[in-house]
């Protein structure tokens, strides 16, 4: 092993080429954290900018200038053989006589030479340069190339048993994933709680949920939170049309007789403001919360209570996205949020009896009700109608069991969480210790120039 400067076994290959207006040219693209090179297009020469270029051959090594200390460097393939490159990327042949192919690849993959990139950019923060002089110039401690196979054999052994413990790590998410689903599915057929004979039957809990509904109507009370008027009743859900059996003091009914459904708005620009009524898009929508304060909104309170009245939300209310993909986006507006408004892109679902909000928010986490709407939109859009909001199929158990459910769900939820923080703390552990392997491996630090 001995001090070696890097430009001794890297030679920068200029090979010039002016690009012409009917041929048709390979480019590259190079993804950073060593993610490899690859093709990035074919495009006719009249429609590239830069008319004078190079050419990459494969086998070379390939590194941007612009992007060195993010990882954009690696070993040109094949298939970008004599595929054309601009002064922002730089190409190397090696000198195999003194590098392993192999064994540089692995190498421009550790710390070492992520430091080496980050110490010879120079530049302001966002906009450094690799400055090629010092790059080439930075020694090393370079082992012989019997050496570095040695290295080699010794971290692809390492990888095998990395990559199984990685392979194992993905397997378990992806089963605390299932466990999730089933128990969302055991939950909604009944399974997951026992019934209580005592326990007012569904049925009951529907009339007393009508009742109030035509008392809300007929009373017309401005104050009350839900927009109680006369619809178009829903049609009954027939035999056929039941999707899997569930207790027998449970009872099918559709969404829009158990809750209020409204669509959202979006206003002109001139409502928006920088401090008034919370405006939600669907990007607040995070994993199944809502995130107000990722990247915040806010509209004029008289849009929020004259334009836009008619979609306004408060706590407790729950919000589903209704295009996509991905559809599923679920959230609970919190108590910290008592009031705001959101765009078209979601409905708004206020149960008419509240405290069944959590209920409905795991039912439609369940996704099964969600998966069996025909969608439609344009090209590569799913989209979910207002009218098919009102026309979902709900299993709804008696008040009192959707309490213990709710309580039972969000106890194992809670398990799930905790189980799945636990396995990626032990991905990125592992991660963590491959790197330091790949450090060992590689023995000694840069030295510089």
């Amino acid at each position: 092993m001995k001090l070696t400067k890097i430009g001794e076994f890297l030679k920068r290959s200029k090979i010039p080429i002016d690009i012409e207006d009917e041929v048709e040219y390979n480019r590259v693209t190079i993804k950073i954290n060593h993610n490899g090179v690859s093709l990035r297009d074919s495009e006719l020469g009249k429609l590239i900018g830069t008319k004078k270029q190079f050419v990459l051959k494969a086998g070379q090594f390939i590194v941007s200038k612009i992007d060195a200390r993010y990882g954009a460097f690696g070993i040109a393939p094949n298939e970008v053989d004599n595929a054309i490159i601009t002064g922002n990327f730089w190409a190397y042949d090696v000198d195999k006589d003194l590098i392993n192919i192999n064994w540089f690849n692995q190498f421009t993959n550790s710390p070492v030479f992520y430091e080496v990139c980050e110490r010879a950019s120079s530049g302001i923060t966002h906009r450094k340069y690799l400055d090629e002089k010092f790059f080439l110039n930075y020694q090393i401690l370079l082992p012989s190339v019997d050496e570095q196979l040695i290295q080699i054999e010794k971290i692809d052994s390492q990888k095998v048993t990395f990559g199984v413990l990685s392979s194992e790590l993905t397997h378990q998410l992806t089963l605390v994933k299932k466990l999730r689903q089933q128990l969302l599915q055991d939950a909604m057929q009944g399974k997951l709680v026992e019934q209580n004979k005592k326990d007012e039957p569904a049925s009951e809990l529907l009339k007393k949920i009508k009742a109030e509904k035509e008392k809300l109507i007929v009373e017309k009370n401005p104050s009350t939170s839900i927009r109680a008027r006369k619809e178009k009743e829903l049609p009954p859900i027939k035999p056929e049309e039941i999707p899997f059996d569930i207790p027998k003091n449970w009872e099918w009914c559709r969404l829009g007789e158990i809750a209020y459904i409204t669509s959202g708005s979006t206003p002109s620009q001139t409502a928006f403001v920088e401090s008034g009524i919370p405006y939600l898009k669907m990007y607040n929508l995070r994993n199944q919360k809502i995130d107000f304060f990722h990247k915040p909104q806010y509209i004029k309170e008289e849009v929020h209570n004259g334009q836009l009245k008619r979609c306004r939300a408060y706590s407790g209310d729950i919000i589903m996205n209704i295009v996509g993909p991905p559809l599923g986006k679920i959230a609970i507006i919190p108590d910290d949020l008592p009031e705001c408004n959101f765009n078209q892109a979601a409905v708004l679902i206020r149960p008419l009896k509240k405290e069944m909000n959590h209920f409905i928010f795991w039912y439609l986490n369940e996704l099964s009700e969600i998966r069996a709407i025909e969608t439609k939109g344009v090209a590569g859009q799913d989209n979910i109608s207002v009218t098919q909001a009102h026309n979902m199929r709900v299993p709804l158990p008696p008040f009192e069991e959707q309490n213990r459910i709710v309580q039972k769900l969000d106890e194992l939820m809670q398990y799930c969480n905790e189980l799945e923080a636990s396995i990626k703390q032990s991905e990125s552990q592992n991660e963590k210790l491959l790197q330091q392997v790949l450090r060992e491996a590689l023995r000694k630090e840069p030295v510089g120039v």
